[in-house]
């Protein structure tokens, strides 16, 4: 079953200890990063890169609701990992997939460089090495190989591991590295309707405490990381306006099409070629003299009387 990641927004401090784990478990190198006077506050690094997979945003929101009338939202982004993703269905070589555990993955042996995938996502997510002379694409993969191998050595520092110490550590493994982070429990990993149920659980239990909405439950045919907030998510900086239908469906009955529409094509230029050339043939026999097709030739036969 697919998996998903939950994460409740008003349960988040911003300690960027996913940011950082994030970085740990891909051995992504720092980037060097600046405070401005901009509108992303004390958010660092300012946008996903090919060396940043995850990043905390953070954002001043009116909410009369809220001390002061201000409330600080921290948000963790990555890859929305979409049911139906638009980066995969772009990709002419099949380097990006979507793998049955929710998570979607990129094989840099198939990749071509074409960076279809950069212009299909909806959510700006994939990104080139772009200081390389054979940039690859990078982005999250919701720690694809750590959950396929998941488990706890039999040993560490040369003595055996308890089966209690074993199972916690196999539990921690089991879970993306940003999910296993997380003090405060704002992120929660586990099977897709789980991860839903809950957050209607959530929002039954406490309406005032979230706006009735589970971002990533519909939005562009749905996506593996699910938000709870506060406030409504255009206030947050996620894009509101995907609708419900995924994108690839919007070019499922083109791409139908275009086998029959080649056939067609093929008939239709074999058509004009067989008849273009016939033409010419004809009208070569008319210059030359020579009989048509059927035996009829070009010019009357001459009779010979007798004398």
């Amino acid at each position: 079953m697919s998996k998903a990641v939950l994460e409740d927004t008003t349960r988040c401090i911003g300690c960027r200890s996913c940011q950082v784990a994030c970085k740990q478990a891909n051995d992504l190198s720092a980037v060097r990063t600046r405070l401005e006077k901009r509108r992303l506050g004390f958010q660092n690094p300012d946008a996903l890169s090919a060396k940043t997979y995850t990043v905390v945003t953070n954002r001043e929101v009116e909410d009369a609701r809220a001390p002061g009338g201000l409330r600080w939202v921290f948000t963790k982004r990555s890859c929305m990992h979409c049911n139906e993703p638009a980066c995969a269905s772009a990709c002419p070589v099949t380097a990006l997939r979507k793998e049955p555990d929710g998570s979607v993955t990129y094989d840099p042996a198939k990749c071509i460089g074409c960076r279809y995938c950069v212009w299909a996502c909806p959510f700006g997510v994939p990104t080139a090495e772009w200081d390389s002379l054979a940039p690859r694409i990078r982005k999250c993969d919701l720690c694809f190989d750590r959950l396929r191998d998941a488990g706890a050595p039999a040993e560490l520092n040369g003595k055996s591991v308890a089966p209690e110490a074993a199972a916690r550590m196999a539990e921690a493994q089991a879970k993306p590295a940003c999910v296993a982070a997380c003090p405060t429990g704002a992120l929660i990993f586990g099977e897709r309707e789980a991860m839903l149920a809950e957050a209607h659980k959530r929002i039954a239990e406490h309406p005032e405490r979230y706006v009735p909405h589970v971002y990533g439950e519909k939005e562009a045919g749905g996506t593996a990381l699910l938000y709870l907030a506060a406030v409504p998510f255009d206030k947050l900086g996620f894009r509101t306006d995907l609708g419900e239908r995924s994108f690839p469906s919007y070019s499922a009955l083109a791409m139908g099409a275009v086998p029959a529409a080649v056939i067609a094509a093929g008939g239709l230029l074999a058509g004009i070629y067989y008849f273009s050339r016939r033409r010419a043939e004809v009208q070569a026999g008319k210059a030359n003299g020579t009989p048509k097709a059927g035996g009829a030739s070009e010019t009357p036969a001459r009779t010979e009387g007798k004398e």
